[in-house]
């Protein structure tokens, strides 16, 4: 009868399983940061949109006066 050799962990398949694992990790937290730093650029750019949208209503708002002044 022939035994069935068990595989065993050798150090250099150890440190390329460690190395694998740390490399998910650190892809995984890339991604993570890539997808917060998205979501604030989209915050961002509502935010400067709202102020032009303001910026043109008070501009807009004045011209109207303006006009309304000038009417009799």
């Amino acid at each position: 009868m022939r035994r069935r050799v068990e595989p065993f962990a050798c150090a250099p398949g150890m440190r390329l399983e460690a190395h694998e694992k740390v490399s998910k990790l650190q892809f995984e937290a890339l991604n993570d940061r890539f997808a917060r730093m998205e979501a604030l650029l989209e915050r961002l750019e509502r935010r400067l949109w709202l102020a032009v949208y303001g910026v043109a209503g008070a501009i807009l708002a004045q011209a109207f006066e303006g006009f309304l002044s000038v009417a009799p």
